[in-house]
């Protein structure tokens, strides 16, 4: 649905098979290609955020949102994805295959460490979770409150220390953290579709010039052609 938007681009003819310099053939000009300005990607009343369900494509998002899978590419183009192969979510199965092809034997092995949330005795956050470090890493802080954890050692006054506050994540699961992440975009709301699609439309129309043969069709110089 997507190409069949796009203007078309006239061009004169290379083929084997043509009758004659003047022949043209006729294709959609990718070169007319749009993203959603970042601007309005900020302006949150026009979207909705989205958590992609397992194993949808586009087309099922579309489908849900907006009760046709042709408009699979405005689910894209609000999401701004470029590249749909590696930004949009995998399915488990296809995941795993994924992840196998590329670790092979070491899918288990461990990639990097992260650290894990710690709070203080009042419940405030001293070290967020996630953070990739090495996996000795250590941790103190002052805490004016009572410690109650085995794991933490008061070194003096108000002083806790914390050793390796880290956890391993291994190669499948770098894989899967990095795939969950894709699942959440942000949705074009349905109320302002048809503004989305007519703008788009009037986008796509070619400026009046010596090569428009129409709204939608341009035709480029025919190099076929020489001089006397």
């Amino acid at each position: 649905m997507y190409f069949k938007e796009l203007p078309t681009l006239r061009y004169p003819s290379f083929l084997s098979d043509k009758n004659s310099s003047l022949d043209y053939v006729d294709a959609k000009n990718l070169f007319r290609r749009v993203k959603l300005r970042e601007d309005l990607q900020s302006i949150i009343t026009l979207f909705d955020k989205y958590e992609i369900p397992e194993g949808f494509r586009p087309e099922n998002v579309a489908e849900e949102l907006y009760n046709t899978d042709q408009l699979d590419w405005v689910v894209i183009v609000c999401a701004g994805i470029v590249n749909i192969r590696d930004e949009w979510p995998l399915s488990n199965n296809d995941l795993y295959e994924y992840a196998l092809n590329k670790y092979g034997i070491n899918l288990n092995n461990v990639h990097h460490h992260e650290t894990i949330e710690v709070k203080d005795s009042k419940g405030r956050i001293v070290l967020e979770s996630g953070k990739v470090v090495n996996k000795e890493f250590k941790l103190s802080y002052f805490d004016n409150g009572e410690v109650k954890t085995n794991d933490l050692t008061k070194l003096g006054t108000n002083v806790v220390a914390i050793n390796n506050p880290v956890a391993s994540v291994s190669n499948y699961l770098y894989e899967t953290n990095r795939n969950e992440k894709k699942r959440n975009i942000f949705v074009l709301k349905r109320g302002f579709l048809q503004q989305f699609l007519d703008d788009f439309r009037s986008i796509m129309i070619y400026d009046p010039s010596s090569q428009r043969v129409s709204k939608s069709v341009i035709k480029t110089e025919n190099t076929n052609l020489t001089m006397p």
